[in-house]
């Protein structure tokens, strides 16, 4: 029974894995992130080259008037009156941040993570390039009621309050302002920390006013985000790019209670948009995350598809009650400690999607091996000592599991015994339930208990997948070097090295352990190993090295396990057919089960004196062939 239910947890994770692997969704464009090197600026905003491999773009989002529009209303636009003479960009360097923007209308071109690198050895880039002109940028403004000044603001050439920022110790803001004959004036504002836990946020105020006043304003946020990894492996959980936002919102006109809500582009035409008191709302992908932080104003978010691929890009509209003052907004890493320390009250941090179950147990061990790691230094050496650690507080499972799996299987002659003396008796026959008995005081009188061999093991499945779970969302993964040719906790190893290895300790572990008497499970069991081995070929190197690491603690807690345990005791029964019980006929020759006590005097009842052992039997066999 234990075997069974330990290839039914194996070949669950199994499902799992081969699920990730072949089935599910595949991994994102390769387009979502562009090598950028350190120090480059991103090509121009009116740049009219767009690479083929680019998604097609979905139609104008509503209220932002089309190409042909626009062209028709700058035509009678009056003479700008506080604009610039250029169309140009300015750079924000912060200590974690490289931020570029166009003065037309004052929009975001790029955005760089400096502590997080792209494959090629760049910047991390999160604003997607080389998408068509006409394409939403981030932070441009929609005036819903009146779509020609729409088109004015994306037309219109902001004058930069200063030709680049580069921050040290203290706040500063970049201000873009507009202003023509016609009365129309905008003004954008962004305010930049220089480090810590708000060095990934920006502060976005906004206002436009008309000849008929102040103007309600939805800011726009796209294509998308960047950031995704090609390299990713698809064996593990993969957060492809969506729609993610957190709070109440309205159902049917009621209020519902806070939840996280993910959509994929593909599920947004059923509901594109949510209303009520959202803590964040934003894009993401597996490792990284744009979110406005509306605070708990009563606000509208409207997301769409960039294109009709199920698995591209995201853009939103976000509108607020309030207007658009004091907007905080997130761009960067999804790092648990950091995005708690944005804002405790926003719970930015449950766009880390760690799972609903799973996150009671992933979050500590993820708080645990950060801790470790500020000791360590070095995340492969942390998943090792967490490994350990786990290992060690679940051996005394470990053993009384194997222990208790022993005593089973010493039982399983008295076992079959008992069910042979009833074996020609039909299913309902009343007598069959005095084999229950019978077998149940089998177990009492030697302290066997059927579930104690699988329930200490399936107290440590919710370990095992919440560990799968860290290892493939944790963020702190990427781009961290173990030693020797691992430079990459979250890709595969490119030698394939540890996980032939580890496929190596699964057989020598087998080995060690008991055969079963089924011999397809055994068979079954050994072709473990062979499946393990080829799906971590492409796991990330960290998962690997976890289970490594438990294969190999788990060999030495076995050799422990079988040193106390001593060797498997072999228990002898009569035959069964001494045993027989007949429907009326006469009873056994004893119903009463052996045991410790009985056990000696039953076998010289049934089979005669055991035969004598050691130098004196030999003595007695040579006297006996001289007598002869």
């Amino acid at each position: 029974m234990e075997r069974r239910v330990l290839l039914a947890v194996v070949l669950s994770f199994l499902v799992l894995m081969f699920y990730q692997q072949w089935l599910g969704p595949p991994p994102p464009p390769l387009d979502q992130e562009v090598s950028t090197p350190n120090g480059a600026i991103p090509g121009a905003l009116d740049s009219r080259e767009t690479p083929d491999n680019f998604p097609s773009v979905a139609p104008p989002a509503p209220n932002r008037p089309s190409e042909t529009t626009t062209a028709l209303v700058r035509a009678d636009v009056a003479q700008p009156v506080v604009s610039d003479n250029q169309i140009r960009e300015i750079v924000v360097e912060t200590e974690l941040v490289r931020a570029v923007f166009s003065n037309r209308g004052a929009v975001l071109l790029s955005w760089q993570l400096k502590e997080y690198t792209d494959a090629d050895g760049g910047f991390v880039e999160l604003v997607p390039q080389g998408v068509a002109p006409d394409q939403v940028r981030p932070f441009s403004l929609v005036v819903p009621d009146d779509p020609n000044v729409t088109a004015s603001l994306d037309a219109a050439v902001f004058r930069p309050s200063v030709e680049s920022l580069r921050l040290t110790s203290n706040a500063e803001t970049l201000v873009f302002d507009y202003e023509d004959s016609s009365g129309l004036r905008a003004r954008k504002a962004y305010t930049f920390q220089p480090a810590g836990t708000q060095g990934y946020v920006v502060l976005f105020d906004a206002s436009v006013e008309t000849a008929g006043g102040s103007q309600s304003l939805m800011i726009s946020w796209g294509p998308a985000l960047g950031g995704a990894r090609p390299d990713t492996s698809r064996l593990v959980f993969q957060q492809l790019p969506g729609a993610v936002f957190y709070g109440r919102t309205f159902e049917n006109d009621l209020l519902q209670d806070a939840d996280l809500g993910r959509s994929a582009p593909a599920d947004l035409p059923e509901r594109p948009s949510y209303e009520g008191q959202l803590d964040f709302v934003g894009v993401d992908n597996h490792y990284f995350l744009a979110a406005a932080l509306p605070g708990p104003q009563q606000s509208t978010v409207n997301y769409r598809a960039v294109s009709a691929d199920p698995h591209n890009l995201v853009e939103f509209d976000l509108t607020l009650e309030t207007g658009v003052a004091g907007v905080p907004f997130f761009i960067g890493p999804k790092d648990f400690d950091l995005l708690n320390g944005v804002d405790p009250e926003r719970n930015l941090s449950r766009a880390i999607d760690f799972g609903s179950i799973l996150g009671v147990i992933v979050v500590p061990l993820h708080q645990t091996l950060k801790g470790i790691h500020r000791f360590v230094g070095n995340y492969g050496w942390s998943i090792i000592l967490l490994t350990v650690f786990i290992n060690i507080l679940i051996f005394p499972l470990r053993h009384k599991s194997v222990v208790s799996m022993r005593k089973m299987r010493e039982l399983q002659p008295e076992m079959k015994a008992i069910q042979a003396r009833y074996s020609n008796l039909k299913a309902t026959d009343p007598a069959k339930q005095k084999m229950n008995q019978e077998v149940m005081e089998l177990y009492r009188r030697h302290g066997a208990n059927p579930a104690s061999g699988c329930l200490p093991m399936l107290l440590t499945m919710p370990i095992l997948f919440a560990f799968y779970r860290l290892l493939s969302m944790a963020v702190e993964l990427r781009g961290e070097p173990f030693m020797f040719w691992i430079t990459d906790l979250s890709v595969k190893d490119p030698f394939f090295v540890t996980p032939v290895v580890m496929g190596a300790s699964m057989v020598f572990q087998q080995r060690l352990q008991p055969s079963g008497a089924d011999p397809m499970q055994q068979k079954i069991m050994m072709f473990m190993p062979v499946m393990f081995t080829f799906m971590f070929l492409w796991a990330p190197s960290g998962l690997v090295i976890y289970w490594l690491t438990s294969n190999v603690i788990g060999i030495g807690q076995q050799l422990i396990t079988n040193r106390i345990a001593g060797p498997p005791r072999v228990r002898q029964v009569r035959p069964p057919a001494e045993r027989q019980v007949a429907g009326g006929g006469d009873p056994p020759v004893s119903s009463q089960p052996l045991n410790e006590e009985n056990t000696d005097q039953q076998r010289t009842r049934d089979f005669g004196p055991p035969p004598k052992a050691g130098r004196r039997g030999k003595h007695s066999r040579r006297s006996r062939g001289k007598s002869r």
